[in-house]
């Protein structure tokens, strides 16, 4: 029974990915105005997520904090080689969807990665009790749905169609399913490797926002805009704060 409840409740995570279907009724110049403000409303989920709720849970839950800043360490190095092999695979030519932006790849690692830990924590959760699993299960919702809408327009932006950003969106999500299957599997082993992957995520998220998505904001030299993408950055970061009350 377990095992239903978990896989239900991963799945529903996993279908708030598809939540960029809504934008396919948009007209294309409208969303394209867009798409900067959603990459900077990324840029500080991903920022807000990292320093907010992975860092001082890798920290709470290890007993040495050097090991914890040498994972959070190896996830930069990791997307910043990630990030390399990327453009030397492919010409350098404008972003468009024959030639996507390196960064475009290092988001739907990045977020293979946490939606592999939101199954695992899930998981664990349930296997405490049924009401922790739900209540655990209705906090990675809610955490979701702002990253997953900045996730698709940094997407878009970084060249996919609407159509494959929201195909392949999807298909990160369903790794949740196999970070629960794992912890099912496995059982309180996995509790290590945890441990080991919240840092290293955390620090893939703050190479993206930092390196890859705050860049882009640079391009535009209009001063409204700027400060709008501003406010869009601080209000990322914001309702990631604000999301604390509801974690378990």
């Amino acid at each position: 029974m377990i095992w239903i409840y978990v896989l239900i409740s991963v799945f529903i995570v996993s279908l708030l990915s598809l939540v960029g279907v809504f934008t396919l009724s948009l007209d294309q110049d409208k969303l394209y105005s867009w798409l900067l403000f959603l990459v900077s409303f990324s840029a500080g989920t991903l920022l807000g997520d990292a320093f907010i709720h992975l860092i001082p849970e890798a920290y709470g839950n290890s007993s040495s904090h050097i090991a914890v800043s040498m994972y959070i360490l190896s996830g930069i190095l990791l997307f910043f080689v990630l990030e390399k092999i990327v453009h030397w695979r492919h010409c350098h030519k404008r972003a468009c969807e024959k030639h996507p932006h390196p960064f475009a790849y290092n988001i739907l690692v990045g977020d293979s990665l946490h939606n592999f830990i939101d199954g695992m924590v899930i998981a664990a959760s349930f296997l405490v009790s049924v009401p922790i699993g739900v209540a655990t299960t209705i906090a990675v919702i809610f955490h979701e749905i702002p990253q997953e809408i900045g996730d698709f327009g940094s997407l878009v932006y970084g060249g996919f169609s609407r159509m494959k950003a929201l195909i392949f969106n999807f298909l990160t999500a369903l790794t949740a399913i196999l970070g629960a299957i794992a912890v099912l599997i496995i059982g309180k082993g996995s509790t290590e490797i945890i441990s080991f992957l919240i840092p290293l995520t955390a620090g893939g998220f703050i190479y993206i926002a930092a390196s890859d998505l705050i860049p882009q904001l640079h391009k535009e030299e209009d001063v409204k805009k700027s400060f709008g993408h501003l406010i869009f950055l601080v209000a990322g970061v914001m309702l990631m704060l604000s999301l604390l009350n509801l974690e378990i």
